[in-house]
C-alpha cells in the first residue's frame, strides 16, 4: 500500500508537486484542512506535515493506526507529544534552520514597528487623520540589546543588527562566547532585564524555558525599555506581561506567539495600547515555505523509500 502523506496546515502546495509525481505515494497537499477534515483522513495517514496549527497528541495518534512519521516543517516540536509518538513507533523529525531567516528578520521587523509606532501610525491615517505630534518614536541605532536565547536565530538577529552599532548582551547557558565583537555573554538575567533598551527572545519552549520570563524579570526593565517575542508562547509570564503593560512600567512589547493560539477573541492583550500583536508570522514568507517544503518532501522519501531518518527529534 502506497504512503499516505497528510500536509495540514496550508503549506504551498507546488511544494510537493515533485512528491505527487512519484508512484510510490499518495499525497493530499490541502490548503489548509479543518479538524474534522483531518480526522477524518488520520485513520488512512503513514505520515503527516505540519506546521505550528496542528498539535499531534494521543488522540490523533489513537485515531491514526498506520501512521509512522510526523514532520514538523519548522523547527520548534512543542506541539507534538514525542513520547507518545514513541510509544506509538512514530517518528518524529523537524527540518532545522529552514525558518531561521525568516523568523529573525520578523522579530526585527516587530522592534522597528514598536520602536517607530508605524503601526499605529498607518491605524490613524486609515481613519482619515494626520496627526504627527503623536507618533514620534525611537531610533534603534546604538542601543543595547539583550538577546535571550543565542543558538541559530538569536545569532542571525545580532548579526543583522550589527549595522544598527549596538551593544549587545545574550543569555544562552549552551553557547560559551559570540562570534560578534559587539556581543558578550551574560549569565544574569536580571542584569540584561535592568540594562538592555530592547530585549529579544530567540529560546525554544521546553521546560527550562517555560515562564522564564516571570514577573520579577519584568518588573526589572527600564521604564523606556522594550520586549520582543517571536520565538515561543509560554516563555513569557502573559498574565506579568499584561500588568507591566497596563501600567506603563515600560515602553511597550511586540508578541508574535503565545501560551494558547489562536489568541483568544477576548483575550485582555487583544486591548492593550502598547502591544502590537502578530499571529504567529515569523515563518511566514514565502523563502521559508519554499525550504520547509523541499526539506519535508526529501525527507519522506528518505524515510519511506531509503528507510533513513533524516533530523529526527527524540522524546
Amino acid at each position: 500500500m502506497k504512503p499516505f502523506i497528510i500536509v495540514t496546515d496550508g503549506m504551498d502546495k507546488n511544494a510537493f508537486t515533485s512528491l505527487k509525481a512519484i508512484p510510490e505515494f499518495d499525497v493530499h497537499p490541502e490548503a489548509k484542512l479543518t479538524q474534522d477534515q483531518l480526522k477524518t483522513l488520520l485513520p488512512k495517514a503513514s505520515a503527516l506535515v505540519i506546521r505550528s496549527a496542528t498539535s499531534v497528541g494521543a488522540e490523533y495518534l489513537e485515531m491514526a493506526p498506520n501512521l509512522k512519521l510526523v514532520i514538523r516543517a519548522g523547527e520548534g516540536t512543542d506541539n507534538i507529544d514525542k513520547k507518545a509518538c514513541e510509544q506509538k513507533n512514530c517518528t518524529v523529525e523537524n527540518t532545522p534552520g529552514a525558518n531561521n531567516n525568516s523568523a529573525a528578520e520578523h522579530a526585527i521587523a516587530l522592534m522597528m514597528t514598536l520602536l517607530r509606532k508605524t503601526a499605529w501610525a498607518h491605524a490613524s491615517m486609515a481613519s482619515g487623520q494626520w496627526d504627527k505630534n503623536s507618533f514620534t518614536g525611537v531610533e534603534l541605532s546604538n542601543k543595547k540589546i539583550g538577546i535571550i536565547g543565542f543558538g541559530r536565530i538569536g545569532q542571525i538577529v545580532c548579526k543583522r543588527l550589527a549595522g544598527f552599532e549596538p551593544e549587545v548582551m545574550f543569555y544562552d547557558p549552551f553557547i560559551k562566547e559570540s562570534p560578534f565583537s559587539y556581543a558578550k555573554k551574560c549569565d544574569d538575567l536580571k542584569k540584561i532585564f535592568s540594562e538592555c533598551d530592547i530585549i529579544t527572545i530567540h529560546t525554544p519552549l521546553m521546560d527550562a524555558t517555560r515562564g522564564l520570563i516571570n514577573a520579577e524579570l519584568l518588573n526589572c526593565m527600564p521604564k523606556h525599555a522594550i520586549l520582543v517575542n517571536a520565538a515561543r508562547g509560554g516563555i513569557v509570564d502573559e498574565v506579568a506581561l499584561l500588568s507591566i503593560l497596563k501600567e506603563k512600567k515600560i515602553r511597550g512589547a511586540a508578541f508574535d506567539v503565545f501560551a494558547k493560539e489562536p489568541l483568544e477573541e477576548s483575550s485582555e492583550l487583544r486591548k492593550l495600547d502598547n502591544l502590537i500583536l502578530t499571529p504567529h508570522l515569523g515563518a511566514s514568507t514565502e523563502e521559508a515555505q519554499d525550504r520547509v517544503g523541499a526539506m519535508a518532501v526529501e525527507q519522506l522519501k528518505e524515510f519511506f523509500i531509503n528507510n533513513k531518518t533524516v533530523n529526527q527529534v527524540k522524546a
